[in-house]
């Protein structure tokens, strides 16, 4: 007699895996293109490295917050959507029990094994046959706000302190090469990273993100050369 095992899907890794790689994104380009514009108008050292930390501080609070809120309205929803399905399975349980046999008469099933099953998924977990079939909530993409707060601010700091940390080692006149050299990397890596742990091909989100953040530190460095000051 085989055992049975259990396998891990991708999917399960979506909530925390959109949150960390937006994170990570946006702490890296914006950062560094927060530095590139400051050393392109010409600021010294502390100018530069003030810039950087406010930049990381700032962003890491704004991407917890901007998650938290958003997932939070998701949660709001999903559990708005549960409190209205458990009354109708305790108003017209019949009724209920009709349209989760529809949905599987619908996916391929006999009308007569579609009532079966309803009948069976009903007696175990009435609320969460509906939950899963009729408004597409699971355990893998249920709503989780703290969970993508903390993700996305974590991730937000570690890309944002890659280009802080060259600008802090490398010299002044060199700080706009080395921060965008580095940022270009970091981008190629995290594209990869994200592609892989994702299950995708790893080349299109490598160019992807990498092409986006070099457009945007070189929008920014030409704002900071052009008015020649912080920006």
């Amino acid at each position: 007699m085989s055992r049975l095992h259990t396998e891990r899907h991708l999917v399960g890794r979506v909530g925390w895996l959109r949150a960390a790689v937006l994170g990570a994104n946006d702490g890296i380009v914006s950062t560094a293109s927060l530095i590139v514009g400051v050393a392109a108008a010409e600021a010294g050292r502390s100018g530069i490295l003030v810039a950087g930390v406010a930049g990381l501080v700032a962003g890491a609070m704004s991407m917890a917050a901007g998650e938290y809120v958003s997932v939070s309205s998701q949660a709001d929803a999903e559990k708005a959507d549960l409190d209205r399905e458990r009354g109708e399975l305790a108003a017209a349980p019949e009724a209920e029990l009709r349209e989760l046999a529809g949905f599987y008469v619908a996916r391929g099933l006999t009308l007569a094994l579609a009532d079966e099953v309803a009948v069976q998924l009903t007696a175990h977990d009435a609320l969460g046959a509906h939950a899963r079939d009729e408004l597409g909530i699971s355990a893998h993409t249920t709503a989780r706000p703290i969970q993508a707060a903390m993700a996305s601010a974590a991730a937000f700091s570690v890309g944002a302190a890659v280009p802080l940390l060259m600008a802090v080692v490398a010299p002044v006149s060199m700080t706009v090469v080395a921060v965008t050299g580095s940022a270009v990397l970091s981008l190629a890596i995290l594209g990869g990273v994200g592609a892989k742990v994702g299950g995708a091909k790893m080349l299109t989100p490598i160019v992807r993100v990498t092409l986006w953040g070099v457009l945007a530190m070189a929008i920014t460095a030409g704002i900071g050369r052009l008015f020649g000051a912080v920006v």
